[in-house]
Parts: structure tokens; C-alpha cells; sequence
């Protein structure tokens, strides 16, 4: 690559390392002191590389690659050419994710001057009242306010705002830019650049001579292990707590309204939008660009496909999708028989 390199990496592994760190067994007559410099996608790896195969889409790739070694579920395991050492694993995209940490560990979040040098910026603005542990990363231009607490191991990144009596737990990584009010945040949190926490919920009561603007009282909790992507925003309550639960990850340009309860372990991708008083069981999936409307629960495990437009509740362990959204099943065959009528009237 011509690339500079941003992440500092290890020098190498050996094979025993990497398979002890993916809990796999190398094969007989493997030599475990081979040395891996490096990671690589399948079909650009050389023999000093690991690669892996999770998609199908992939096998031929597979075949013809000259890593040095490949992270394989076992039904492709035979298909490794010889001279690549296969390393049978029962997840491989996550046995990948495991080599990339310890490879690269500066990676596992984002990474700033400051907290690579240790220490506060003079160019930081923290309030007399404020509570800062120590440990703590403050960038320039940063702004802690009055009465905000931050835990020790945190980082707040570049002109990022931690305002007025918010919390911030230990261990965080808050990105540049980003703005935190009327918050708790928990601990191990991760808040990417651009977003926006704790401003004013969507409310008013609308009439004839115009809108009036309907105070928002509650507050936003974030609990612990939360990974929120960049430029999303997530409203406070109006009259209770907007709440993301634990392990939830949400990815870039998400909108969440007031009130809605996320559930733990989450996962709300790109462009998602929940309006207010919305509800979301434990691990929820939902694919990019849907749109969830107010006052709606989705329960636990329920998956929405992309580009969908959920109106009404959702069961428990379902799969949805469509406009409106309904049974996957059900979905696919009325796309199916709007295509047969289609082509029947062509």
C-alpha cells in the first residue's frame, strides 16, 4: 500500500498464537512457528498473510488465494489449496475480527492525538465544577460544562461538548464534534464524530393559530458498551428517558425520537429512523433506511429488512419487511405476484 498507515500494528504473529487466539486447532503437520506479518482480503493475500472466507459469494477466491493462511468454517476446509494452512473455525468473520484486534488493537476505537500522548489540552474548556478522573483525554477545543462528571480512561475528542451536569462513564471514546447534553452515558461507550445526544424531542401541540413548542423534560441514557456511528442523533424524552440498552451498536445518520426505548444488544443500521415512545426488545435488527412510526413495540429478536416502513407492532422473533411492513412471507409473495401481473400485462 502507498498509504500511510494510521493504526500502529504488531510485528507478527505466529500460527500457534493465532490459533489459540481463535480457539482452533492447526492441522496436523503444521508448523505453529510460522510467522503471519499481516491481514489481507482473500483474493490480494500473500504468503505472509491470514485471510478468511465467511460469504459463498467468495469459494472461488478461496481456491485460488496465496495467503499463508485462511479462517475457514469446516464445510470449505477442503477446498484450501495446498500450502495455505485452513484453521477450521465456527465463526469465521468473527475469528477474523479477533486476529484484526490483535494485530491492530489501536483500532478497536477511534484514536487521537491526546490520548495516544496522554494528558488534557491546554486549548481544553472545563468548567470549575466540573468532575474529571484522572486518566482522562481532553482534546482541544473540548468543552466540559458545569457539574459534569467524566470518567477516568475516557477520551473527549476535538471541539466535542460534554454540557451542563452530563455524565460520562469510564473508559468512553466521545469523537470530535460530538455534542452531549441532558445525558448518562455508561461505561466502555463509544460515540463517533458529529453526533448529537440529549437536544430537544420533536414536540408540539399543533392547532390553528400555530405549534406550540411542548417542553422536553426527560433525559437520554446511554448504558454501557454502546457504539454509536457518526452524525446520529437521539432526542431526550419529553416526559420520561430516552434509553439505549446495553451492547446496542448504531450506525451512522440514525434518528432516534423521544421517549423511544432501545433494548440491549441492538442493531440499528444507517439512515434508521424511530419516531417517539417507540420500543425495541433485546437484540432487535433492523436494515438500513426504515422507518419505525410512534407508539410501536417490536419484540425480542425481531428482524426488519431494509428500506421498510414499520406502522404496526411486531412480533416477538418475527422477520419483516415492505411498505407497509408484514410477515417476510407474506411480503415476498406479493412482490411475486405484482411482478407475474406485470409481465402478464406487458
Amino acid at each position: 500500500m502507498t498509504e500511510p498507515a494510521f493504526f500502529t500494528k504488531v510485528e507478527s504473529l505466529t500460527l500457534s498464537q493465532i490459533a489459540e487466539i481463535v480457539k482452533a486447532t492447526l492441522p496436523e503437520g503444521t508448523d505453529g512457528a510460522l510467522v503471519i506479518e499481516n491481514v489481507a482480503p482473500i483474493d490480494a493475500a500473500s504468503g505472509g498473510e491470514i485471510t478468511f472466507l465467511d460469504n459463498p459469494k467468495y469459494v472461488a477466491d478461496l481456491q485460488t488465494t496465496a495467503a499463508g493462511a485462511v479462517l475457514c468454517s469446516k464445510r470449505y476446509a477442503e477446498k484450501v489449496p495446498e500450502g495455505v494452512v485452513a484453521l477450521v473455525v465456527g465463526n469465521p468473520y468473527e475469528a477474523f475480527s479477533l486476529v484484526l484486534s490483535a494485530f491492530y488493537p489501536e483500532a478497536m476505537k477511534p484514536l487521537a492525538y491526546f490520548e495516544r500522548n496522554g494528558g488534557i489540552s491546554q486549548g481544553a474548556h472545563i468548567h470549575p465544577e466540573a468532575k474529571v478522573e484522572n486518566g482522562v483525554c481532553i482534546e482541544p477545543g473540548a468543552s466540559i460544562g458545569a457539574g459534569a462528571e467524566v470518567g477516568a480512561g475516557t477520551t473527549i475528542g476535538v471541539n466535542a461538548v460534554v454540557g451542563q451536569g452530563v455524565r460520562v462513564g469510564r473508559n468512553c471514546h466521545i469523537g470530535a464534534n460530538a455534542v452531549l447534553q441532558h445525558s448518562m452515558v455508561g461505561d466502555h461507550v463509544i460515540i463517533h464524530p458529529g453526533v448529537c445526544i440529549g437536544q430537544d424531542g420533536f414536540g408540539f401541540a399543533m392547532g390553528p393559530a400555530g405549534h406550540r413548542k411542548v417542553p422536553q423534560v426527560g433525559r437520554v441514557i446511554i448504558q454501557d458498551r454502546v457504539e454509536i456511528g457518526a452524525n446520529s442523533t437521539i432526542d431526550r424524552g419529553a416526559n420520561r428517558d430516552t434509553i439505549i440498552g446495553e451492547g446496542t451498536k448504531i450506525d451512522n445518520q440514525v434518528q432516534i425520537g423521544h421517549n423511544v426505548e432501545v433494548g440491549r444488544h441492538c442493531v440499528l443500521v444507517s439512515q434508521v429512523g424511530i419516531s417517539g415512545s417507540s420500543s425495541l426488545d433485546d437484540f432487535v435488527a433492523i436494515g438500513g433506511q426504515t422507518g419505525v412510526a410512534g407508539h410501536i413495540k417490536i419484540g425480542m429478536g425481531a428482524q426488519i429488512a431494509a428500506v421498510s416502513v414499520v406502522k404496526d407492532d411486531v412480533p416477538p422473533g418475527s422477520r419483516y419487511g415492505g411498505v407497509p411492513a408484514k410477515p417476510v412471507k407474506t411480503w415476498f409473495r406479493e412482490m411475486a405476484a405484482l411482478k407475474r401481473l406485470a409481465e402478464k400485462g406487458s
